[in-house]
Order: structure tokens, then sequence, then C-alpha cells
């Protein structure tokens, strides 16, 4: 792939997206939220969406969007309180909510991203978060297995690229986006500002364009 082949719209990125697919969604309560893409997959419409996010914002805010447009079937979040609609749809049974603690959450997107199969983690022993979950003793003392975490598709989003994809964020906005953009199997990312390649100091890159399939730059 080339860099002009990455350079697309938002409608064009998502037009990909089938119903029934497993997308990851970067940024942590509205922060570096590619919104810009998640307008367009409202637009598109997918159904049946397993979402695995930070959180489920608010209403009328990045994953409440595709909440309150009936797209999503599952969401995996670290927790969703912010969110009415998530309380009023799971006691109505028209989705399933996962809730995974925040840094057990990261870890297993990162595990995801690096091939890695799985973390060990004392968070949750003795919870509900433990049910199922293999137990394993090292050094001594018990650890949950928790299993890696991939997507079909990761929407982020990023404050500038080059047009080969290579990105850096500014402040806060990177949270799980580097994460979630090496751990899918396409990844699009929304950026303000696109660069010649060679504007940005490599030593500055955060999400190196390796893992960047799709490149859409907000108007």
């Amino acid at each position: 792939m080339t860099c002009k082949d990455k350079l697309t719209s938002a409608d064009l990125a998502v037009s990909q997206i089938p119903d029934g697919a497993i997308i990851m969604i970067g940024g942590f309560l509205g922060c570096g939220t590619p919104g810009f893409l998640i307008d367009a997959l409202v637009k598109k419409g997918s159904k049946n969406l397993t979402i695995i996010s930070n959180d489920a914002t608010t209403p009328n805010h990045g994953v409440g969007k595709l909440l309150k447009n009936e797209q999503i079937k599952k969401l995996m979040v670290s927790h969703a309180g912010t969110n009415p609609d998530v309380k009023e749809k799971m006691n109505a049974h028209e989705i399933e909510c996962e809730f995974i603690p925040q840094g057990t959450l990261a870890e297993r997107v990162r595990a995801g991203g690096s091939g890695l199969g799985g973390i060990l983690t004392k968070t949750g022993l003795g919870t509900l978060a433990a049910e199922g979950k293999q137990i394993i003793k090292a050094d001594g003392q018990d650890f949950l297995l928790e299993l890696p975490l991939k997507a079909d598709f990761a929407l982020v989003c990023a404050h500038t690229a080059d047009k080969m994809g290579n990105a850096i964020y500014r402040g806060a906005t990177r949270n799980f986006n580097p994460l979630m953009a090496s751990a899918a199997q396409q990844t699009i990312m929304s950026v303000k500002k696109i660069v010649e390649i060679g504007e940005i100091d490599p030593n500055n890159i955060i999400t190196p364009g390796i893992f960047i399939d799709y490149l859409v730059e907000e108007r």
C-alpha cells in the first residue's frame, strides 16, 4: 500500500465495516475519541457491532451515538456510568455489556497488538471479574489469566500524521489510541492535519504508519 492509497474520506473508510464487526474505538470520555469517523459509521448504519472502548461516553457523543442509533450488540468497556442509555438497554436486554477493569482493558489490548497469549493480573481476584477465568500460580501467588483483545477494525484519531500514517498526539488524547491502532486487522485514523513525509521528527512519532491502513483528514 502506498501513501496515496491510505488517504481517503471518512465515508469510504468505514464503508467496508460490515454488520457484526468487532471495533475498537479510542478515546477517554470523549477526549481523543474519533468522532469524525463515528459520525460516518452512524451514517453507514452497520448493525450488531461489538464495541471495545474505555467507556460509552454520553448519549450524544462518541460511542453514545452508535448506541443511540441501535448499532451496538455488545459493549466491552471499563465503565458506562456517564451514559444512562447503557443502563436502559441492558435492563431491556437490548445489549450485552462486559465490564473490564481499566488497566486490564488497556493491557489486554496491548497484548493483542503485541502478539502475546495474555497477561497475568491480580485485579479482579475473588470478584465477579474472575468468573470463568483461569487462575495461574506464579512465584507463589495467584493471578488471573486475561486473554488478549483484538478487533476487525480500530477507529482512532491523532493530531497530526504524515501521508504514511506516522502520527503524533496532543496531550491526553493519546490515551487508548496507540494501543488500539496496533490491535486490529485494519486501522482507520482521523487527524486534524496531514503533512508530507519527513515533516515529523521521527523521535516524536508515537504510532508508526505501518499500523495505519486508512488515513482521513477531518474537515
